[in-house]
């Protein structure tokens, strides 16, 4: 993820700068039309405090894997943010979504937060999914997030650092996933975003 803290809310260049970051939902979780991961299966259970909203305008697809990706990927997104709210950089259900190399830039963009004593709040709308599954069992997923209304707040003093929405508030990300088949999970292995996208811009 080239995320960071570099493209996080409002394009804020780390927790001492402003924002928040990406990726269950105790929290309001908006509109959400993807399907919800079945609650009997084995995935973790995502909380998340009252102070923390999403949107996901991605409808379904019709089709059955895709839609399947969309709903893996959006309980992936809400792992990394309970993560931060956990201020744990090894948090089990972030882990569960994924794995290699983007396991390892999400550790680093959560550790970052932890580092600074900083949390997430507001609210994050992500939009324009674009899926494609292969035979091979991978998938990719081009997504864009709306972080003008995502802030960071920092723990020990309360403080929320609210930023102006700028082109930097608008990200694309795109991700390579596999499907676990013995976990029916789709893992993203390669996340990688860009802060000011033109294709995400209002």
């Amino acid at each position: 993820m080239t995320t960071a803290l570099t493209t996080t809310a409002c394009g804020s260049d780390g927790p001492d700068t402003s924002a928040k970051g990406s990726d269950k939902a105790t929290g309001s979780t908006g509109r959400t039309t993807a399907p919800s991961a079945p609650a009997s299966d084995d995935r973790p259970a995502i909380e998340l405090p009252g102070d923390l909203s999403y949107t996901f305008d991605w409808p379904r697809t019709g089709d059955k894997e895709k839609d399947a990706v969309l709903a893996d990927s959006e309980q992936s997104i809400k792992a990394v943010d309970q993560a931060i709210v956990n201020q744990n950089a090894l948090d089990k259900a972030y882990l569960y979504y994924y794995e290699g190399e983007a396991a390892a830039t999400t550790q680093k963009f959560v550790q970052d937060y932890v580092d600074h004593k900083a949390g997430i709040t507001g609210s994050y709308r992500f939009y324009a999914p674009e899926v494609s599954v292969d035979t091979d069992g991978t998938a990719s997923l081009s997504y864009c997030e709306d972080q003008g209304k995502a802030f960071v707040k920092y723990l020990e003093t309360g403080e929320i650092k609210k930023t102006e929405v700028t082109a930097k508030s608008y990200v694309i990300y795109h991700t390579s996933l596999r499907r676990d088949e013995d976990r029916g999970v789709w893992v993203i292995q390669r996340i990688v975003s860009q802060s000011g996208s033109e294709k995400c811009r209002p």
